[in-house]
């Protein structure tokens, strides 16, 4: 089997089986910290066949394009994250499949979906710009956008590119609904929305966009890995401390509104990324 075919099962395995493992120690270390016992690790498994199996039940045929389009976006970027493409392109196509999942929210009239619609907008206008900003400071670092360079760059960027780090750290929180900044759905019972964005997703529909949130965890996470990939080992270890790292902020952090997303996302981040650009472009 050629090298091609290899990534490109690797690339659809890894969404499924990572990213779902990732959920299920999500919730084991969530548990812990709010003192419970939690579901066993394969329970994000067990929901996601719950779901493919019931009744397929859509508002119009248009929501359930835009989640069959999300999920393949988000599948396809993740693929080509494993073949080291061009990381442009992969951001690119990741951010049609999170508008995609707008779209297909939008295509409700149920206020709350309307609302958690807006909202995911919002938090895709915030953490786009940082996306975008820490693949330019990749460029500046190895020159080149081709993952297959950055994979092999001698030194790990995160030493030269430290508050870029940072951003995308922060753009994780977002990207993954994570209090402070779970706004558009929350897997707490605390929100005023709840489930915000998905309130009108059900059955299989709901369980393939869960599937894509998977790829999408994946994928970021291994965005952020690159700051440290001199070896599969040290990604791994960044990419687990940096998870840790989220859910530890989740359970101890309590909910900010879009104001404050917009602050933290657009002042801070956008204000360490670009210091950050200014600083490597003068080195």
């Amino acid at each position: 089997m050629n090298q091609p075919l290899i990534a490109l099962a690797v690339g659809l395995a890894a969404g499924p089986l990572l990213g779902g493992l990732a959920g299920g120690l999500d919730r084991i270390v969530t548990a812990r910290l709010q003192a419970r016992t939690g579901p066993p690790v394969w329970q994000p498994y067990y929901d996601v066949i719950k779901l493919l199996a019931k009744e397929l039940v859509v508002v119009n045929g248009w929501q359930a394009f835009c989640v069959y389009s999300y999920l393949f976006a988000a599948m396809l970027a993740l693929i080509l994250f494993v073949m080291q493409s061009d990381l442009l392109l992969i951001l690119f196509i990741q951010a049609v499949g999170a508008v995609f999942l707008v779209m297909g929210a939008l295509a409700s009239t149920s206020p709350y979906s309307q609302v958690g619609a807006h909202r995911e907008l919002l938090q895709i206008l915030t953490y786009e710009p940082l996306l975008f900003l820490a693949a330019v400071g990749i460029y500046l670092e190895t020159g080149s956008f081709k993952l297959m360079t950055v994979m092999q760059w001698q030194s790990p960027l995160m030493l030269k590119l430290p508050l870029l780090f940072m951003a995308l750290c922060l753009v994780l929180i977002i990207k993954l609904r994570k209090s402070p900044f779970d706004l558009s759905a929350c897997h707490h019972a605390h929100q005023e929305l709840v489930r915000g964005v998905f309130t009108d997703f059900s059955g299989p529909l709901l369980g393939m966009i869960e599937i894509g949130h998977w790829y999408e965890t994946i994928l970021i996470l291994g965005y952020c890995s690159l700051f440290w990939a001199t070896g599969a080992l040290p990604m791994v270890v960044l990419a687990a401390a940096v998870y840790t790292a989220v859910i530890v902020v989740d359970n101890a952090a309590a909910r900010l509104n879009w104001r404050w997303m917009l602050v933290y996302g657009w002042a801070m981040g956008l204000a360490m990324a670009l210091v950050n650009l200014i600083w490597r472009y003068q080195a």
